[in-house]
């Protein structure tokens, strides 16, 4: 089995600018989905939150996924 050599990995300077702009775009995007993840967290009660607080907050820092799941199924109404 051989492996590829280090020169050979792609770097963001490698990107063309359009590829460039939707990493950004995903990036401020997942950002903003733990932002708001962690902020609603930090505000509601845990009487409001379906499980432990500090679980939903280690899972929101699992990308798209973990904010996802809270805004979906961590928040009682």
């Amino acid at each position: 089995m051989t492996t590829a050599p280090d020169n050979d990995r792609r770097r963001l300077r490698d990107l063309s600018a359009p590829q460039r702009a939707v990493l950004a775009a995903l990036v401020l995007v997942q950002l903003g989905l733990l932002g708001a993840a962690l902020f609603d967290l930090s505000r509601r009660p845990a009487r409001k939150v379906r499980g432990d607080k500090r679980l939903w907050a280690a899972a929101a820092f699992v990308n798209y996924v973990g904010p996802l799941a809270y805004f979906a199924c961590g928040r009682k109404r």
